[in-house]
């Protein structure tokens, strides 16, 4: 049975332009790119090479690429770098719906001392924005938002939310992990301060992120040790995925409209039919304003655990929720702050897509959705009713 792999904003396969970029820093090429001999010396200059390929597809300098080892480590550091470089005020505004290395890392802070204001979102999902102007004060130190969020897709208007707080002097952090590679992003237009990026995100592998910090800045390390990154993030550098995520930027770039595109296209034809062929069925998030490859689908009536059981008897991956929560039997906090009623919020499926998805698969899957959600809802004593 071949696998249909509709969760790519859990992770993605790494794409084989990648793997063979980074085979050599995992064979011959091993050495220490700190090391002052010119067998480990050498792999100095692949890590620039991948920096200046990631700074050049977000038309960012090189100079403002900080290496790290995933997207949440760049988004703690990112916070946590703002609350030690203003020690003077202890504010931090984000949004209900952030990824759980945001919102968790901000209870965190919470916890320690400072105040923390969690924006709402309406019932589509997008921020409040006259409540987010209201909010920020003389003791504000940071925003942080994410781009674009994982389970629904919606995306922040993060040009005029950066507009105002550069008005208001407010340092700008923004969760791109699920955005960078699907939507176009050019850093010397968009008004933020520090941007986070993930590698397996963009078919580049785990373990390795990257921390934009714009030039004038004020920074603090997190992770405090030795001197890589100019002194930046310590730990000896992950060649190999460093490598990789330059090569996944580097496609990215060449082929972004494109798969724009073709994943709309995909996405748009999925919500189409299974909407025609699920009663009580519905899509979550702003329909207008989102990422092309994601859909967060509400069988009403039936739990989304199931329907994804079910799936995988099959051999379709999809997820309900984050990736990173999805093991818990706790509803989407993504859900719950749209008010999503409670007979569709435990019924959510999240559909993502990428350029390895085919017609086919998309077929497959509107063949057999229908039948699962029938025998889902008959031995559901609220999905019997509405048969």
């Amino acid at each position: 049975m071949n696998t249909i792999y509709f969760d790519n904003n859990a992770t993605t396969n790494i794409a084989p332009e990648v793997l063979e970029e980074m085979l050599p820093y995992l064979k011959e090429m091993y050495g220490n790119p700190s090391s002052t001999h010119t067998f480990g010396g050498q792999l100095r200059k692949s890590i620039e090479e991948a920096r200046a390929r990631v700074a050049k597809f977000l038309n960012a300098e090189p100079e403002e690429i900080i290496f790290t080892s995933c997207g949440t480590e760049s988004d703690n550091t990112a916070i946590m770098s703002a609350v030690e470089s203003l020690p003077g005020k202890k504010h931090i505004i984000t949004s209900r719906v952030e990824h759980p290395a945001v919102l968790n890392f901000c209870k965190h802070l919470e916890r320690k001392g400072c105040r923390i204001t969690f924006i709402q979102v309406d019932k589509q999902g997008r921020l409040e924005l006259d409540e987010f102007s209201k909010a920020i004060d003389d003791d504000t130190a940071l925003v942080s938002l994410m781009y674009a969020n994982n389970e629904t897709g919606v995306i922040f208007p993060l040009k005029e939310i950066g507009e105002m707080l550069k008005e208001r002097g407010v340092l700008f952090h923004t969760d791109a992990v699920q955005a960078v590679g699907k939507i176009p992003i050019d850093l010397k237009k968009l008004p933020v301060d520090m941007l986070s990026l993930s590698g397996h995100k963009l078919h580049a592998p785990k373990g390795v992120g990257a921390l934009y910090v714009r030039k004038g800045t004020r920074f603090h390390s997190y992770i405090i040790g030795g001197h890589q990154e100019n002194g930046r993030r310590a730990g000896t550098e992950n060649v190999a995925s460093i490598a990789g995520l330059g090569k996944a930027c580097e496609l990215a770039g060449k082929n972004l409209y494109s798969e724009m595109s073709y994943l709309k296209g995909l996405r748009d034809k999925l919500e189409t039919a299974l909407l025609k062929l699920c009663p009580d069925a519905m899509v979550n998030g702003d329909t207008e304003n989102r990422l092309p490859n994601t859909s967060n689908i509400s069988f009403k009536y039936i739990d989304g655990e199931a329907i994804l059981l079910r799936l995988n008897e099959f051999g379709v991956c999809a997820s309900s929720g984050s990736a990173c929560t999805s093991g818990s039997l706790t509803p989407s906090h993504v859900l719950k702050a749209m008010d999503v009623p409670a007979e569709a919020i435990h019924g959510s499926v999240r559909f993502s897509l990428s350029r390895y998805n085919t017609e086919a698969e998309l077929e497959k899957v509107i063949e057999i959705m229908p039948g699962i959600i029938k025998e889902l809802r008959k031995l559901s004593p609220y999905g019997r009713q509405k048969l």
